[in-house]
C-alpha cells in the first residue's frame, strides 16, 4: 500500500533539506537535489502549458542522462502518464509506441535524432514535438520553454505515473496500465515505496549504481526511488564490466543493480582484475529481469561474498518474490518467497495446485494492471478469480521458494507434449566447456514442433573441439533428459541475442535457424553446426 503522508519520502523533502547534496551522476555531470527538483518541476509545467490535462500521455525518447529521472518526477508533479520508450528500437517500432500509447507529447534526446527526426510524419495529429539538448528536424526545441516557467511546484499538483511497456520479446510490446492515484493524495509515489522497503534503497548514505538503460522499467523506478530515498544514482552511460568494477570502488558504491548478462561479463574479465577488485562499501547487488543460471550466481557469490540478492517480478508488477545470496546457495534455482502479494499456482483450468506441482505462476493481493487498450492481452494474463500471472510457470516447495521452469509462451509442444525450454537448458549448462545456452522451439511437420539449442562455448576453447562438445551436450542429454525433450539439433554461436536488460530473444533464435540454416533435416537426425553471433 502506498505511504501515509506521514512517511512521505519524496525528491521535494530532500531538496528543500539538502539542496546541495548530489542527486544523480552521470560521467562528468552531476545535479544536486535542488537542480532535479527545480527541472522536473520546470519540466511539470511546460507540460501543463502545452494544454495536457490529467491522464494524458507523454513519450520519451531519452538515454542515461540525468534528464530521464526528471521525466518520471515531471510527470508524478503533472497528473500525466509517462512513457520511457527504448533507445534501441527502430522508428517504425517507435512510431508504434507512440501511437498506441496516444502520446499528445513526445520529448526526444538530441543524440537520438538520426531516428527521432522520422517521427513527426506520424499520421496522428495533435502531438507536440520537443526536442532535448540540442536541434532534431520538425521538433520544437524544450530549453527556450524550460526557461520562460517558473522552478516553483504549482499549487494544484496531482499525481501522475508511469506506464512502461513490456519487452515485447514474444510480439507486440503492451503498456502497463493502471489508474492514477486520488488528486489529493501526497504520500510516496508507487512507482518508489515498495522498492524503498525491500531493498533498503532509503537514506542519503545510500550511493546506487545504475547499470542498465534508465527507459527500462526497474532501472528506471531504482532511480526515482533512491532519489524519492535521498541517495545519489550513479548512471552508467552504457555498461562496461570493467568501468563498473572502477565505479563501485571509486564512489564506494553501496546498492548497485545488474542482469545476468552483465554478470557473465563481470566474471569474464582478466583474473588479476577480478583479484584486485575492493569495494568494501558494496552491501547490495541486485539482479534481476531474466534468470539466472544456479553456477553462474555462485560464482558470482564467492567473489563479491553474500551480498547477491535476486528479484522475481516483471512491468506488471502484480508481485514480487526475493532471495538473498545464503538462500540461494541453500536452494540453487529458486527466486525466493513472495514479499509483495500472495504466490498462487494454478492448473489449466484456473485451480490452485499444492506444493511441489508445476503450473502457471500466480499472485493477488496487488492491485491489478491492465495492458492498456488490449482487454483480451489482460484477459489471457488473468484468471477467473482475480489472480494474475507474469505468464511463468513453475512450483513451490513446502517451505514457500518459488523455482521457475519456464515463460509459458516459450513453452514448446512436441508431439503433444509440454515441453520446458529452461529443464533443457538446465541439463546443457552442467556439461563442462558450455558457457551459456538457449533451447527454442521450431516448427516440425510430424511433431508439431521440436528442440533447437544453441551454445556459447567457455571463451578460449581450443580450435577443434566445437564438435566434441556437442557431441559431449548430445551425449548428456541422451542420458539425463526424456526422448521428446531432447534437442534435435544442437547449433553453436557466439554469444545469445538478448535485450539491453538481458532476456532472451527467443524469436531471433528461431529466425537465425530458418534464416541461415533453411529447414531443419527430418526428425530424429540430430545435427551439429556453428553460426555466427545473431
Amino acid at each position: 500500500m502506498p505511504d501515509s503522508v506521514s512517511a512521505t519520502r519524496d525528491l521535494r523533502s530532500h531538496a528543500h533539506a539538502t539542496p546541495d547534496r548530489a542527486a544523480i551522476v552521470c560521467g562528468s555531470e552531476t545535479w544536486s537535489y535542488a537542480a532535479l527538483e527545480a527541472m522536473s518541476n520546470r519540466i511539470a509545467a511546460v507540460l501543463r502549458s502545452l494544454g495536457l490535462t490529467r491522464g494524458d500521455h507523454v513519450a520519451s525518447l531519452v538515454g542515461n542522462r540525468a534528464e530521464a529521472v526528471a521525466l518520471g518526477w515531471a510527470a508524478w508533479r503533472a497528473g500525466v502518464y509517462l512513457t520511457p520508450m527504448p533507445t534501441s528500437l527502430t522508428a517504425t517500432e517507435l512510431r508504434y509506441l507512440v501511437d498506441d500509447c496516444d502520446a499528445k507529447v513526445v520529448i526526444a534526446d538530441a543524440a537520438l535524432a538520426g531516428v527521432a527526426a522520422q517521427f513527426p510524419t506520424l499520421p496522428k495529429p495533435g502531438i507536440a514535438w520537443l526536442s532535448l539538448r540540442g536541434a532534431i528536424p520538425g521538433f520544437v526545441a524544450i530549453e527556450p520553454l524550460l526557461a520562460q516557467v517558473s522552478p516553483e511546484p504549482d499549487a494544484h499538483e496531482a499525481p501522475g505515473a508511469l506506464m512502461v511497456y513490456t519487452s515485447g520479446t514474444t510480439g507486440a510490446p503492451k503498456g502497463v496500465f493502471r489508474p492514477l492515484l486520488p488528486v489529493d493524495y501526497h504520500g510516496t509515489p508507487p512507482f518508489a515505496g515498495d522498492l524503498l522497503t525491500l531493498f533498503g534503497l532509503g537514506g542519503d548514505d545510500v550511493r546506487y549504481l545504475s547499470t542498465a538503460p534508465l527507459y527500462h522499467a526497474a532501472p528506471l523506478r531504482f532511480a526515482l526511488a533512491v532519489t524519492a530515498g535521498g541517495g545519489t544514482v550513479h548512471v552508467m552511460e552504457r555498461f562496461d564490466a570493467d568501468e563498473a568494477l572502477h565505479l563501485l570502488e571509486r564512489h564506494a558504491i553501496t546498492h548497485s543493480q545488474w542482469v545476468p548478462a552483465m554478470f557473465q561479463r563481470l566474471l569474464e574479465l582478466p583474473a588479476g582484475r577480478r583479484a584486485a577488485f575492493a569495494a568494501p562499501a558494496h552491501r547490495c547487488a541486485i539482479h534481476g529481469a531474466a534468470p539466472c543460471p544456479a553456477a553462474l550466481k555462485k560464482a558470482l557469490i564467492e567473489w563479491w561474498g553474500p551480498i547477491v540478492l535476486e528479484y522475481y517480478s516483471g512491468s506488471e508488477g502484480v508481485g514480487l518474490s526475493l532471495i538473498d545470496s545464503m538462500e540461494a546457495l541453500a536452494r540453487p534455482g529458486s527466486v525466493g518467497r513472495a514479499r509483495k502479494g500472495t504466490l498462487h499456482i494454478a492448473d489449466e483450468a484456473g485451480h490452485a495446485l499444492p506444493a511441489g506441482a508445476t503450473g502457471l505462476v500466480c499472485f493477488s493481493g496487488v492491485a491489478p494492471f491492465a495492458y492498456y487498450k488490449a482487454p483480451e492481452k489482460t484477459a489471457a494474463r488473468t484468471l477467473p478469480q482475480g489472480w494474475q500471472t507474469f505468464g511463468d510457470i513453475g512450483h513451490v516447495d513446502e517451505t514457500g521458494y518459488l523455482y521457475l521452469t519456464d515463460r509459458q509462451d516459450d513453452m514448446i509442444i512436441s508431439g503433444g507434449v509440454n515441453v520446458y525450454p529452461q529443464e533443457i537448458e538446465s541439463a546443457i549448462r552442467a556439461v563442462e566447456g558450455v558457457w551459456d545456452c538457449a533451447v527454442v522451439g521450431v516448427e516440425d511437420e510430424r511433431f508439431g514442433e521440436r528442440a533447437v539449442a544453441f551454445l556459447v562455448p567457455v571463451r578460449g576453447m581450443p580450435k577443434g573441439d566445437p564438435q566434441a562438445l556437442i557431441a559431449a551436450v548430445r551425449a548428456h542429454c541422451e542420458s539425463h533428459l526424456g526422448r521428446i525433450k531432447r534437442p534435435s539439433d544442437f547449433r553453436l554461436i557466439d554469444s545469445l541475442p538478448r535485450s539491453p536488460t538481458g532476456k532472451l530473444l527467443r524469436r531471433r533464435l528461431r529466425e537465425l535457424v530458418i534464416a541461415a540454416h533453411g529447414p531443419l533435416p527430418a526428425a530424429g537426425v540430430p545435427t551439429g553446426s556453428a553460426t555466427g553471433t545473431p
